[in-house]
């Protein structure tokens, strides 16, 4: 049965990160990343540096600019697809099938703006429409799913559980934390009854950040994190993963994404 190794990362710009996920690959050797914000048009995209990389197959939904995501494995894969949700497409999330029954799902959830609105701000009333669509989509899935093995990950922009912030009552409303992003989080995460592997290995109330924001750039010292990036399974994959670790070095890296990767071993 197969033993990986996942990461997940949200690049902030696969070109400009070129150099450190090549450091991330020596220092980590994973098997398959899933990236997001790759910010490159497919006729821009290093195919040939990711390759060369290790990672022969390539699954790409990208557009010119903004957003992106990818998976990149050492491993074959079929029945890659690209899904759009709230009538948009702008490249949020992909999926393949590994090993004959591994879905992978790698998701970019909208960030949301800065006014925790949906009257008053498009942009967070799409993030939570988005959220809704897809929640909506797997729970109409549901007695299908029942005993598929699926991962999803990726930046979802949501920081669900009081120790994923720095702060819980100075965040309660600020986007990424307020109660109705954690609601719709939540709905999705029902939907198929999904294990979020960082709090089943590292419970409630241990601090876990995977963002430091740039505009604090003493965030070592104040460690004003939050946890954006997540890695989950449904049940049949539940006591098959038996590492997580959040690779917070990568945030001081020269030229850094305000990202770092999350790592996630499998043996299945």
């Amino acid at each position: 049965m197969p033993k990986f190794r996942l990461v997940t990362w949200n690049v902030n710009s696969i070109r400009i990160r070129l150099e450190l996920l090549r450091k991330l690959v020596a220092e980590q050797n994973p098997d398959i990343l899933c990236l997001q914000e790759i910010k490159a048009k497919p006729e821009d995209f290093p195919f040939d540096e990711i390759e060369a990389l290790g990672y022969k197959h390539i699954a790409l939904y990208s557009q010119a600019g903004y957003n992106g995501v990818g998976i990149f494995s050492k491993y074959h894969f079929e029945e890659e697809e690209k899904q759009d949700w709230v009538g948009k497409r702008d490249a949020r999330h992909i999926k393949v099938r590994l090993f004959d029954d591994i879905e992978i799902n790698n998701i970019y959830i909208p960030a949301g703006g800065d006014i925790p609105d949906p009257l008053e701000n498009i942009s967070f009333a799409h993030k939570l429409t988005f959220m809704d669509d897809i929640a909506e989509y797997w729970e109409h899935k549901r007695a299908e799913y029942a005993n598929k093995k699926i991962i999803i990950c990726g930046d979802f922009n949501v920081a669900p559980c009081e120790n994923d912030v720095w702060n819980h009552k100075q965040l309660l409303k600020v986007v990424s934390h307020t109660p109705v992003e954690v609601e719709r989080l939540t709905r999705l995460k029902k939907s198929l009854d999904f294990i979020d592997i960082a709090r089943d290995l590292h419970p409630e109330p241990e601090k876990l950040f995977t963002w430091w924001s740039y505009r604090n750039p003493n965030w070592q010292k104040n460690n004003k994190g939050r946890r954006l990036d997540h890695i989950w399974v449904t049940e049949p994959l539940k006591n098959t993963f038996k590492k997580y670790e959040i690779i917070k070095e990568a945030r001081s890296w020269e030229r850094p994404s305000d990202h770092v990767p999350v790592l996630v071993d499998f043996d299945i």
